[in-house]
């Protein structure tokens, strides 16, 4: 897949704004080892509970775990504690998880990203806008090559969606694993306003045609 990148100023973190025909979704990017959101109210799982609580509901191919296992998951560097990983027990898997709500803000601490990790954002079970692994690295950091322990391949996301609502969230990895941690959403007024004048961000601006429902 081709972008149209127009270049910006340089700042501390980048912004992407991967545009519709009649939306578009804002991405930042924390700090290195920065692990949790900067949006203020924002609802977190942190899965320390060792569950996903926050949610209504998770299903699928995942687990909640600790730690690292070769061939299995890898510890998100910069965190310590209980994280999702998915799939759970197979080679490749996914995982739907349930806002209860609508929100047009979430966040998310990516693990070691995979090219083959697939981040999806439903509305009504329909897909509103997917992402792949590669495609988030290849913008911001330069190759998802799965590193643990990089600040290359481990970084805190943002997702601004404007007037665009979502109540489900879709992790899909297509083999050994997509791990996330300090999950966040909410409803915030103004995301892009938010995005690029509250954190002080400018950056790139990716033009892309959102995935028709």
């Amino acid at each position: 897949m081709k972008f149209n990148i127009a270049p910006t100023l340089v700042a501390t973190t980048l912004a992407v704004l991967f545009a519709g025909s009649a939306q578009a979704v804002q991405i930042t990017i924390e700090g290195p080892f920065v692990t949790t959101t900067s949006v203020t109210g924002a609802s977190v799982e942190t899965f320390n509970s060792g569950n996903c609580g926050t949610y209504v509901s998770c299903t699928g191919d995942y687990q909640i775990v600790s730690g690292s296992v070769g061939g299995q998951y890898a510890q998100p560097a910069g965190t310590s504690g209980p994280y999702l990983s998915v799939p759970n027990p197979a080679r490749t898997g996914s995982a739907t998880l349930d806002l209860g709500t609508t929100a047009n803000y979430f966040g998310l601490y990516w693990g070691s990203i995979d090219r083959y990790n697939t981040l999806s954002f439903l509305l009504n079970d329909d897909e509103v806008v997917a992402f792949t692994g590669k495609e988030i690295a290849e913008e911001f950091l330069g190759a998802a090559n799965g590193d643990q322990s990089a600040d290359t391949s481990n970084r805190y996301f943002n997702f601004f969606f404007g007037n665009q609502l979502f109540d489900a969230v879709k992790l899909d990895s297509q083999g050994r694993a997509f791990e996330t941690d300090n999950h966040a959403f909410a409803t915030v007024p103004e995301p892009g306003t938010l995005a690029l004048l509250a954190l002080g961000l400018t950056g790139l601006l990716v033009a892309r045609r959102r995935k028709q429902v």
